[in-house]
């Protein structure tokens, strides 16, 4: 049975996001691809990109980041699947990870061009994915406040509050072991061959220090990497930009430089 506190945090996020404007209007399906499923929007356009939500692995879901990925969309004018992938307690480790892949090796016999994209804990999962197949072409990476370490031993975990990212990273990485391991922490794991990439970051997030690591590591393996920290700005600030015009720019840096980085790899 879900824990009633895990179920508590879902349907919060869930009214959250319901209070916020949902735009831009775009066609949108929802459907099963590689047996997982998915809402797909602009189903038509070109190149595509498969996007991995945030939430600690844990709480959220497409509903919640429906507002985000319509705006990604609407500034690459690319087809993004978001993936909804099985999430912990429920589905530890490898299951979003595993749904992640399959979706990706299903859209790879399209022949439109292939890229990934996440915020947060998405972020880690789009580039495990992108590591697991070597033998698909992805073109591009576009993170945000990415998830890289389980072991959350950066300074700014300390700084800014751990404690619930480590009890939901515990819900997903049961063993401990595994938070150390190269089959899933990005700062020890070999990221050669990775596409080009675009990595932002946060001033004010937990993740920032172990995303800006993660952003050397990709650029030592040789990944073209384009990397800044947004200064003032709270970990998931697109969700803020209703409410901050500074959240608002930020989305938008960040969007400008997913459309021109799909553009350049195309």
């Amino acid at each position: 049975m879900l824990p009633d506190d895990i179920a508590a945090l879902r349907a919060r996020s869930r009214e959250r996001a319901a209070a916020r404007n949902p735009e831009p209007p775009m066609p949108t399906e929802d459907r099963l691809v590689g047996g997982v499923p998915v809402r797909v929007y602009q189903p038509d356009a070109r190149p595509v990109v498969v996007y991995l939500h945030g939430g600690g692995f844990v709480i959220c879901d497409l509903e919640t980041h429906d507002s985000l990925v319509r705006r990604l969309a609407a500034a690459t004018g690319a087809c993004v699947v978001a993936v909804d992938y099985r999430r912990a307690p429920e589905h530890p480790y490898p299951a979003a990870v595993d749904d992640a892949v399959a979706v990706l090796r299903a859209l790879a016999t399209s022949d439109r061009p292939l890229a990934v994209a996440g915020d947060s804990a998405g972020g880690m999962l789009a580039v495990l994915a992108a590591l697991r197949l070597p033998d698909v072409p992805v073109v591009a990476q576009l993170l945000m406040c990415p998830n890289a370490d389980p072991t959350l031993s950066s300074p700014s975990v300390a700084e800014y509050g751990g404690a619930t990212l480590r009890g939901w990273l515990d819900h997903w990485l049961p063993d401990a072991a595994m938070h150390s391991s190269p089959e899933v922490n990005l700062l020890a794991a070999d990221l050669r061959g990775l596409p080009p990439t675009l990595l932002v970051t946060a001033e004010h997030d937990a993740l920032r220090d172990e995303g800006e690591a993660l952003a050397a590591r990709l650029g030592a393996a040789g990944v073209p990497v384009r990397h800044w920290r947004e200064a003032g700005a709270e970990h998931n600030f697109p969700t803020l930009r209703e409410v901050s015009a500074a959240a608002a720019e930020a989305e938008d840096r960040y969007l400008t430089a997913a459309s021109d980085l799909l553009r350049d790899s195309l």
